[in-house]
């Protein structure tokens, strides 16, 4: 995932600003870490440089 991308993603829940938390990452993308929402705090996953923004529900 590119970090200029934040600027235009949102919590699918509630709308709000999701905050971004790296644990890995190169010179040109994010590969893994997690995506906060600041208002619900709902989490979501980014695995291998794909942000997985489905409900809770959907992605077991």
């Amino acid at each position: 995932m590119k970090r200029r991308l934040l600027e235009i993603l949102a919590c699918p829940l509630c709308k709000s600003d999701l905050e971004l938390e790296v644990t890995e990452e190169n010179d040109e993308e994010i590969i893994s870490g997690k995506l906060v929402c600041s208002s619900c705090k709902e989490e979501f996953p980014i695995e291998d440089g794909i942000p997985d923004l489905r409900p809770p529900e959907l992605r077991k």
